[in-house]
């Protein structure tokens, strides 16, 4: 089985108040964006691989493990390299969470990572969210999108939006999903991806001041798109332009270039921007 787990952008994040449990509780529009994606071949047993052969032909070597019991085979391919654990990867996470409630047959995992890491675009999400799709679907397992959505907020805080894929207002850690129709096909979506800056996300909370914004989200989304740019904020832009200079050129450099609105996404480094597709 495979699939191409895709990113997804924020339109505003507010951070509005230190948890209890030490996370944030947040107000975010997700919305999906489909041109950055990773290749996702997860078989059970001893079935063929349809990637393996071409991913050693492009990479030569794979960064691969096998859980100590045996039964979970996972190989991660990334052409600036993997320096994490296999074991350790969101995917292989997803197959152990389901494996202590469920009874899972022997699984290979091969993962394609285009995504970038540490970009704020959620690939490692993504992929989690697909992994325990696609297990489930190769167990047998009969999970709705409900179930697997609170499985998935259990490995990430917006994990569960992938889950649906689809435009969602995200609150509490991210989890808490309602549907949102939102129109932006009068722009052209531009996701821009930095060279050499990963942002880690325990360092853009560090030094974040909580706060109610001044418009609440869904009041800011109602309004023309060529408003957003005073109204719809991205809290962590503050802390993570204070460490990395560069990259508030960037948003001035998009919107020199004519965009009605940029940002960045979630804690960053990728930034991204509505260009209007026509003139009126």
């Amino acid at each position: 089985m495979i699939g191409y787990p895709n990113v997804k952008i924020n339109l505003g994040l507010n951070v509005l108040r230190k948890r209890p449990d030490g996370y944030h509780d947040l107000e975010t529009l997700f919305v999906p964006y489909t041109g950055i994606s990773d290749t996702l071949e997860i078989i059970a047993g001893d079935d063929y691989s349809r990637t393996i052969k071409d991913l050693q032909e492009r990479y030569g070597s794979l960064a691969q493990a096998i859980s100590p019991d045996g039964k979970l085979m996972i190989s991660i391919a990334r052409a600036q390299g993997v320096d994490w654990d296999p074991l350790k990867d969101l995917t292989a996470k997803a197959y152990f969470l389901l494996a202590a409630q469920y009874e899972l047959p022997p699984m290979k995992i091969f993962l394609e990572k285009r995504s970038p890491v540490g970009a704020g675009l959620g690939g490692g999400s993504a992929d989690a969210a697909w992994a325990l799709r696609m297990i489930a679907q190769l167990a047998g397992l009969e999970l709705g999108k409900q179930e697997l959505a609170a499985l998935a907020a259990r490995l990430g805080s917006d994990c569960a939006f992938f889950v649906y894929n689809r435009p969602m207002l995200g609150s509490g850690r991210g989890e808490v999903l309602v549907p949102y129709d939102i129109d932006l096909s009068a722009y052209r979506l531009q996701v821009i991806i930095p060279d050499g800056v990963a942002v880690s996300t325990a360092d853009a909370y560090r030094g974040i001041v909580p706060r109610e914004p001044v418009k609440p989200l869904q009041e800011v989304l109602r309004q023309p798109v060529e408003s957003w740019k005073q109204d719809l904020v991205n809290d962590f832009e503050e802390t993570v332009f204070a460490k990395y200079p560069s990259l508030a050129g960037i948003k001035e450099d998009l919107y020199r270039e004519g965009a009605v609105y940029a940002a960045m996404s979630g804690s960053g480094s990728a930034f991204f921007a509505l260009f209007p597709t026509s003139k009126s």
